[in-house]
């Protein structure tokens, strides 16, 4: 009998290590990251394959999102409309906002396929130089909302 898979869990960030793993394997400071924030682990059985931080929140109006991984395994249809309902449902905001470095082309392909739409450029934004697209999604652009037959 063959062993069955073991999907990715969400887990809540109660200690800091998954905020600290991200912002390492993003190359940042974590001082950047001030005021209330939310972060998210994926992990499967015990090797954490990234997360997602909530932040710059502003409930009712929009939130950033932060995220980092380095295993592709992370990603299924149950995980995002999980990380979704949290922003449009738990904090009910109208856009969500991420950054991501122009030459970053997996995690340009990864967002645009999530459906989030390029807004904008930033030329020279990042400390060392680097140019971002800005992207948005709008609550009615979301294409991860759950139902409840699932």
């Amino acid at each position: 009998m063959s062993k069955p898979a073991e999907f990715c869990k969400i887990i809540l960030d109660k200690d800091g290590h998954i905020t600290q793993a991200i912002c390492q394997g993003l190359k940042f400071n974590v001082g950047w990251l001030k005021g209330a924030h939310l972060t998210l682990g994926f992990v499967q059985g015990d090797k954490l394959l990234g997360g997602l931080i909530y932040h710059d929140i502003r409930p009712h109006q929009d939130l950033w999102w932060t995220i980092y991984t380095n295993d592709k395994h992370w990603c299924s249809r149950r995980i995002l409309k999980a990380v979704f309902g949290l922003a449009f449902g738990y904090f009910k905001v109208k856009r969500i906002n991420l950054l991501v470095n122009t030459d970053n082309y997996d995690c340009i392909n990864l967002v645009e396929r999530l459906g989030f739409i390029r807004e904008g450029r930033l030329r020279h934004y990042r400390e060392d130089g680097a140019n971002c697209y800005i992207y948005g999604m709008l609550n009615n652009e979301n294409k991860w909302k759950g139902n409840n037959n699932e």
